[in-house]
């Protein structure tokens, strides 16, 4: 259990203090403060034993957020929540997290930390849910007098789905799904993959009026083995391997555990259902082929092919191509067939951006570049090109919906929609 949670500045000044337990004395946070924190040493190590005394802690920007304890807790728990008490603060003060933030809402924070922890085990979390009764002035008096809403408010904090109120009402049911990747790619000069990976997230945003439970299935190869297959019936799609799965709380997870399929109660409007990851069988939707030739003392020649790998009915967009160039450059002259290709000195290369780029297609960018004289007798270590870009409906991993169910008692048919966007993430090719 947690017995104390601290926010800092990065003088090592005390912002705010919150005791739950009194096992650690305020004296024992300062010494942290003084030998830690105003050193800069806390960036090395989350964790930190003092004396018998844990210091769990993150840094958002200048400020150091502290757990402190002297029990063996749970630290991923205890990290998590740091995370998620930043987010919530974040979402009462417009975005921002910093020194004049805390200050400006000091009391605000205080009651915030009195609901999202007691006796050192953390409770309500939901920055949604926390808003509702947790306002800068107080509640409103017409909410206070409504003994309804309080009821309703009250079963909705203490109840199996905290995440979602009662009797929600759409005059039409809509359930919208994207499945959203970043492609990360390290490619050698010879063009050779040297590591790949592609980090997924499953955004949902749900008007739907009652308490429905929604049903959601993936072509996971573990699913598609578990289920009985019909007599002759033949498929291709074997699946795909998911590695670090995460899910929103709504997610029933010993329904997933038995059958691979995942269940929940979803919240109102938008939420993030899960993230995860995979490293096999990664189909990369750009190649990249360059080729790099220095002309003389003072010149170079650049020339970069790109396919992409991809279906022709579908459409890469806002592409940028960062090809590198020296810091003596002086003049770069550039030609390509489709596209603006651009020398831009601040960003140290040349950004090729094509707005619309069609499956199954190649296009050459050819760059000559002048050098201006220089005194640095050292070589140019050449930095990868590196790739911006979007191909809406097309996953890198294969991952496809199989099915969205929605079950609701009164029987509705909500409209479904379904997309899938494939971005880059940090997607390099050595020079």
């Amino acid at each position: 259990m947690i017995s104390s949670i601290v926010f800092i500045n990065h003088k090592g000044e005390i912002l705010v203090y919150r005791v739950y337990k009194d096992d650690i004395t305020r004296s024992e946070t300062t010494q942290f403060c003084a030998k830690i924190v105003a050193t800069k040493e806390n960036k090395e190590c989350p964790i930190i034993n003092i004396d018998g005394t844990s210091f769990i802690h993150i840094t958002i920007k200048d400020i150091v957020v502290l757990a402190t304890t002297k029990v063996n807790v749970n630290v991923a728990m205890t990290l998590q929540f740091l995370y998620q008490l930043v987010k919530v603060c974040r979402a009462y003060f417009g975005g921002e997290f910093d020194e004049n933030c805390i200050k400006k809402h000091f009391v605000l924070i205080y009651e915030l930390l009195d609901e999202v922890m007691d006796y050192g085990v953390p409770q309500i979390a939901d920055a949604d849910l926390l808003k509702k009764y947790i306002q800068e002035g107080g509640l409103k008096p017409e909410l206070m007098n409504d003994v309804e809403k309080l009821k309703q408010l009250t079963s909705q904090a203490t109840g199996a789905t905290s995440w979602r109120p009662q009797n929600i009402v759409y005059r039409k049911n809509e359930v919208y799904l994207d499945v959203i990747e970043s492609v990360n790619v390290l490619m050698s000069v010879k063009g050779t993959i040297l590591k790949a990976d592609v980090a997924g997230s499953i955004q949902m945003k749900c008007l739907l009026s009652g308490m429905p439970e929604c049903k959601f299935g993936m072509n996971d190869k573990l699913l598609m083995q578990r289920e009985p297959r019909k007599p002759g019936q033949t498929t291709t799609d074997k699946g795909i391997t998911i590695d670090d799965l995460k899910f929103h709380q709504c997610v029933k997870l010993p329904k997933f555990d038995k059958e691979r399929a995942i269940t929940f109660i979803p919240p109102d409007g938008q939420f993030e259902l899960m993230t995860y990851r995979i490293t096999e069988n990664i189909n990369l939707p750009f190649k990249i082929m360059p080729v790099y030739n220095e002309l003389g003392k003072n010149k170079l020649e650049i020339r970069v092919k790109i396919k992409s790998i991809f279906e022709k009915n579908l459409f890469g967009t806002n592409l940028a191509i960062k090809i590198p160039v020296p810091k003596n450059t002086a003049n770069v002259s550039t030609n390509s067939a489709i596209g603006k290709a651009k020398h831009e000195p601040e960003q140290q290369g040349v950004i090729w951006r094509i707005k619309k780029y069609p499956g199954d297609f190649e296009a050459l960018l050819r760059c000559e570049i002048d050098l201006g004289s220089t005194t640095n007798q050292q070589p140019w270590i050449k930095p990868p090109i590196s790739i911006e870009f979007q191909v809406p409906m097309f996953t890198a991993s294969g991952l496809r919906v199989r099915f969205l169910r929605v079950y609701e008692k009164s029987g509705y048919k909500p409209t479904k929609w379904i997309r899938y966007i494939t971005k880059a993430g940090e997607y390099l090719h050595r020079l």
